[in-house]
């Protein structure tokens, strides 16, 4: 068959634009598809401390957070790193939607530590605070000098990561959002650098997230599959890994919120959460993201929440000129869609995503997170600059990202 079309790079993936095959073939695509070594399982956190001493650590900083030590989950690890042979060093001077500071201080505390590999224990925060501290350490500079697509130059630390919310896929990602404080915008840094050497995945860790966090990430999950299934990007190898998520966070994010210690329901959700970031590590992402990362960087508000209020007024927008892939998607919510045109399909998902949120106490609106209606104009410039719109289905002024950003006040 031969290929016709231009090439375009999304991230790490090559594109081929719409063109024709002799085939009646209309969209072609050749794409790469980035993944860590993964271990998943119950009590699969002590496998951390063999990958650290697998690639060379002798000295291992660990990345965490409050929240995790005093759920003991830091030192749990710091244990099995220490019967190891291995001499771990900590920061867990991390806070939500880490800042451009805190990851500064994290690289000098992991210089002068004279540390070699980088674990991150935590959720999304702290995965990306650890993502930054390793990219420092080999190229120096601020980390705000890294925005956008493949800038960085020097091979960084191994990364080990082992995520404690059922959402982010930070852990699989090639991903790393820092907040501008100056700014007050988050920035999206990526590259094929950035996707970690190993991703240790323990659904126990799950069990100690506060509910809001467990909703929050958990709703990150179900945007990722679908920005990843409607990517420009997409293609068979997401796909597949796309709709899974979709259908696990559909059928198991509630039940968590009812049954906490349910570990077939967890599994389910850290399992949701890794295919998830398998997806849109590759396929990149959309308009929610793009926009969601505005308001939290200017709010310091959860990402996952609002991603939730915001996804259903870009999955109108989206579907608008590209109905049909939202079929699969309704699908995999358990949806009836046999013999439903398209188009209605497309409002039936929406509704689904704001039942959800509904069920898990979301706010419906911008508004209620605390954004004015004069704020609206700042974000919709900054959010043309954001590099997950590159990828969406639609293209979008910034004219019509600030009639969405209007709609889901």
């Amino acid at each position: 068959m031969v290929l016709v079309g231009s090439a375009r790079r999304a991230g790490n993936s090559v594109v081929l634009d719409r063109g024709a095959g002799d085939d009646g073939s209309t969209e072609l695509r050749l794409s790469k598809f980035h993944a860590p070594e993964i271990l998943f399982g119950q009590n699969s956190l002590q496998e951390a401390a063999h990958a650290a001493g697998r690639l060379g650590a002798r000295r291992p900083l660990v990345v965490t957070d409050a929240g995790l030590t005093e759920a003991g989950w830091v030192s749990e690890l710091l244990r099995h790193l220490r019967e190891a042979g291995l001499r771990p060093q900590v920061w867990a001077d991390v806070t939500p939607n880490p800042k451009d500071h805190e990851i500064e201080a994290g690289y000098r505390h992991y210089v002068e530590s004279g540390c070699d590999v980088v674990l991150g224990i935590g959720g999304g925060s702290v995965i990306d605070a650890a993502k930054g501290i390793a990219l420092l350490s080999s190229n120096g500079g601020r980390i705000l000098d890294y925005e956008g697509i493949d800038r960085i130059a020097n091979p960084i630390p191994p990364l080990i990561m082992l995520p404690s919310t059922s959402g982010t896929g930070a852990d699989v990602s090639q991903f790393c959002i820092v907040t501008d404080t100056a700014r007050h915008t988050k920035i999206t840094i990526m590259g094929r650098a950035l996707v970690p050497d190993v991703s240790v995945i323990d659904p126990r860790l799950l069990v100690t997230m506060p509910d809001w966090l467990n909703a929050a990430t958990g709703l990150d999950a179900l945007t990722h599959g679908i920005e990843s299934f409607v990517s420009l990007a997409h293609g068979p190898l997401t796909d597949h890994h796309a709709l899974q998520a979709i259908s696990l966070v559909n059928g198991n994010l509630a039940h968590t919120m009812i049954h906490p210690e349910d570990q077939a329901a967890r599994s389910a959700m850290a399992q949701a959460a890794l295919v998830a970031g398998l997806a849109f590590t590759n396929a990149i992402l959309g308009a929610t993201h793009a926009m969601s990362h505005q308001v939290g960087g200017m709010l310091d508000l959860p990402h996952g929440v609002c991603n939730a209020v915001l996804l259903p007024h870009v999955i109108r927008f989206n579907g608008a000129t590209n109905a049909e892939r939202f079929v699969p998607i309704a699908q995999a919510m358990g949806l009836e869609v046999g013999g439903v045109p398209a188009v209605e399909c497309v409002e039936m998902v929406a509704q689904e995503v704001r039942a959800l949120s509904d069920e898990l106490g979301v706010p419906k609106g911008l508004a209620e997170l605390g954004v004015a209606l004069d704020d609206v104009p700042n974000l919709a410039q900054l959010t043309l600059g954001d590099a997950c719109l590159t990828t969406n289905p639609r293209s979008a002024s910034v004219e019509e990202i600030d009639a969405l950003f209007r709609a889901a006040m």
